[in-house]
């Protein structure tokens, strides 16, 4: 294993860890700010893939594609908030659980219906095609350092919105009391719907960029919405920061496990056992972190006790 092969995967775990980031962040957002436990959140990731897909193969620019992905997904999620979503608020999480599992379901059959059941393919844009030589000799990919650099900068600009903005200061009111700010003149339920409709663009532009580098396809949205979770869960819920962190350390664990794993493995078996049994343990290891962090820190690394 050489230290140029070594770099190239945690460049890989930290790609995939931006990535993820951009549907965490959307999730947490609507977890800490509305309580609301939306399992139908990859579904909008979904949407944005296919949206950038679709207007990327009939205009023939993945730039148009991509801002058909934000505002699909967007409008997408507007549209489940002001109609679905907003009846959950008082309920309970197993109504909120079986209502967006429902949701998943109407959007996995209606993409079905409107694209077929076979994937669509989005190339990456000719200008980000290609590798680029890195200090050290090192060739990697430059649409993935673009993602890296897109995933970074929407969490410079969330800490921006959240942090400096009239818009944020009413995010981080509602989510301490949402009562409080509604007796104070703040419409909280148009709050909610731009709340829900950036959460939604987020997963939407993840999906637009990820379906560049794999097929889209219907339901591709729910494994990213299992990790995802397991982000927030250990970053904390409700905690933008959190979730970046929390990203980057399950993106790191994943590709560098899989990555060393079975190499060491390799040592003392065959190279096919090492191999299975690598990607077995390698599949484990998120969880675990999950489970070490959960006995240290039951409220996530940054999120509240």
């Amino acid at each position: 294993m050489t230290a140029m092969l070594l770099i190239e995967q945690a460049l890989n775990g930290l790609q995939y860890g931006v990535m993820l980031f951009l549907m965490a962040a959307g999730l947490t957002l609507v977890f800490g700010v509305m309580g609301l436990i939306n399992l139908a959140h990859g579904s909008l990731f979904m949407v944005g893939a296919f949206a950038c897909a679709a207007v990327a193969g009939a205009t023939g620019s993945f730039w148009l594609g991509l801002a058909a992905s934000l505002a699909a997904a967007a409008a997408a999620g507007a549209i489940v908030e002001m109609t679905v979503i907003r009846r959950l608020y008082a309920r309970d999480h197993l109504d909120q659980v079986l209502a967006t599992f429902a949701l998943i379901l109407v959007f996995s059959e209606g993409t079905r219906w409107a694209f077929g059941s076979f994937p669509l393919y989005l190339d990456i844009p000719a200008a980000l095609a290609g590798p680029v030589t890195l200090p050290g000799g090192l060739e990697y990919p430059l649409y993935r350092l673009v993602l890296i650099g897109v995933g970074l900068g929407v969490a410079a600009g969330l800490f921006w919105l959240i942090g400096r903005t009239r818009l944020g200061i009413r995010i981080r009111a509602g989510e301490a009391d949402r009562e409080m700010i509604a007796a104070l003149g703040v419409d909280i339920s148009r709050l909610y719907t731009i709340v829900f409709a950036l959460g939604a663009a987020l997963a939407g532009l993840a999906g637009a960029l990820v379906g560049a580098l794999q097929s889209v396809q219907v339901g591709m949205g729910e494994p990213v919405l299992i990790l995802a979770f397991v982000v927030i869960v250990i970053g904390g819920i409700g905690s933008i920061k959190g979730a970046l962190v929390g990203a980057i350390l399950v993106g790191m664990t994943d590709t560098l496990g899989r990555f060393v794993l079975p190499l060491a493995l390799g040592t003392v078996m065959s190279r096919s056992d090492a191999g299975a049994i690598g990607a077995a343990l390698a599949s484990m290891l998120i969880y675990i972190l999950m489970a070490v962090v959960l006995v240290l820190r039951p409220g996530g690394l940054y999120g509240r006790a």
